[in-house]
């Protein structure tokens, strides 16, 4: 970028108590309360790149700018001159590219994960020759144009979605919508994991049809399931249930409250030639499990794996209480010396927390366990150790002893 080009760019100015050394040291975000709210740095539009300077006037870096919400400013580049474009896009793609592809032998994983790959407020997941972008931010929205061109570039894909729904836009103050920008989706995709086949809806299913995080885990979980009854809670496209039938269980049964995704799980068995050894009950996850009591089930695995309950720290205290409750009433469906798993996506709940909610609603539930594993999300949903959010996911597999 030309030095004319750069000077022409907003400047923003961090106060003087701000962190500035958290940001010069890797944290990606300014808060709304740490930057100087002049008339013009209010009137910027959402996405607007900006020349991010400290108190004492010094170029930190090139942020994209968004005065509607509290997270105003994300850092996009330490070089304040650099020019985003399609050959910027392609060379953060590469690399995230680089690392999948020696990870995984083909292409279903999540290619970008936000913050973590350089790319704030973006998701990239990859179906074979599909991708799916979630631009969760006002910038990568702006630029949706040469990130999609440069994700044709770098990996091939001759379909691209544009899932546009969720939390996150909606705190950007973006609107929702689905679009395909390239190609055309006309069925669920089959995605070949941990050797069950899943089948992901890029159009209408959850976030981008499949969760790619829980990989590891479920892996795991199908270690402990050969010739076992599994329950699968939360199980939207059957994650761990369709993983414990490649395992060699001997049934499973998979819950949750959408048809559309339960009627996927299915097709998924099917395909797996498992159809026999698989059941599905639609309906609320905890009104599911009180009944499986009543009605006197066991099962040797049990796996809950919830939405998030605790989205933000406000809703913490109640998250935590929600996550002790599904412990509490799944405790008792595990056959004496069987395994629990119990999951939470919730970044505002740590590890600490989440572990101590779910020991003691399984004590409440009237057992007692030991932990045999802790899981956390697959390597191409990397940590950016600057960014506590980006280590969201959270599995604790016990033993019930008792």
């Amino acid at each position: 970028m030309s030095d004319m080009a750069s000077q022409s760019r907003p400047v923003v100015r961090l106060l003087p108590k701000a962190e500035a050394r958290a940001i010069r040291f890797g944290f990606p975000w300014v808060y709304s309360d740490e930057l100087v709210m002049d008339r013009r740095t209010k009137a910027l539009a959402p996405g607007t790149l900006a020349v991010l300077e400290d108190s004492d006037r010094r170029a930190m870096g090139l942020v994209a700018m968004n005065p509607a919400s509290r997270i105003i400013a994300r850092m996009i580049d330490a070089d304040p001159e650099a020019e985003v474009a399609r050959a910027w896009f392609a060379r953060r793609l590469s690399l995230a590219l680089a690392m999948r592809e020696r990870l995984f032998p083909a292409p279903f994983y999540r290619l970008i994960h936000a913050e973590a790959d350089g790319l704030p407020g973006v998701i990239i997941d990859r179906f074979g020759d599909t991708a799916v972008i979630q631009p969760n931010a006002a910038w990568a929205e702006a630029l949706i144009a040469p990130l999609a061109e440069a994700l044709a570039e770098v990996t091939g894909v001759s379909t691209i979605v544009k899932n546009g729904t969720g939390r996150a836009r909606g705190l950007e103050g973006l609107a929702e919508e689905t679009v395909v920008l390239k190609g055309a989706v006309d069925a669920p995709v089959p995605v070949a994991m941990n050797g069950a086949t899943y089948m992901a809806d890029l159009i209408g299913g959850q976030k981008t049809g499949l969760f790619f995080d829980q990989r590891p885990n479920h892996a795991f979980a199908q270690g402990l399931a050969k010739g076992a009854r599994v329950l699968d809670v939360f199980a939207h496209v059957g994650g761990f249930s369709l993983a414990a039938l490649a395992g060699g269980a001997a049934s499973a049964l998979a819950v949750d409250s959408s048809a559309a995704a339960l009627g996927l799980a299915a097709e998924g068995a099917a395909r797996m030639g498992m159809a026999q050894r698989f059941a599905t009950r639609q309906g609320d996850a905890f009104a599911v499990l009180e009944a499986l009591a009543k009605e006197g089930e066991r099962f040797d695995v049990v796996i809950c794996d919830p939405p998030a309950f605790a989205p933000n720290r406000k809703a913490l205290e109640a998250g935590l209480r929600a996550y002790e409750r599904v412990a509490r009433l799944a405790a008792p469906l595990v056959a004496e010396g069987g395994y629990l798993g119990l999951c939470s996506c919730s970044h505002a709940a740590d590890l600490g927390a989440f572990r101590t909610a779910c020991t003691r609603g399984i004590g409440r539930g009237g057992r007692r366990g030991q932990i045999i594993h802790t899981g956390f999300a697959g390597p191409d949903h990397p940590v950016l150790p600057q960014l506590a959010e980006t280590a969201y996911l959270k599995a604790l597999f016990y033993r019930l002893v008792a």
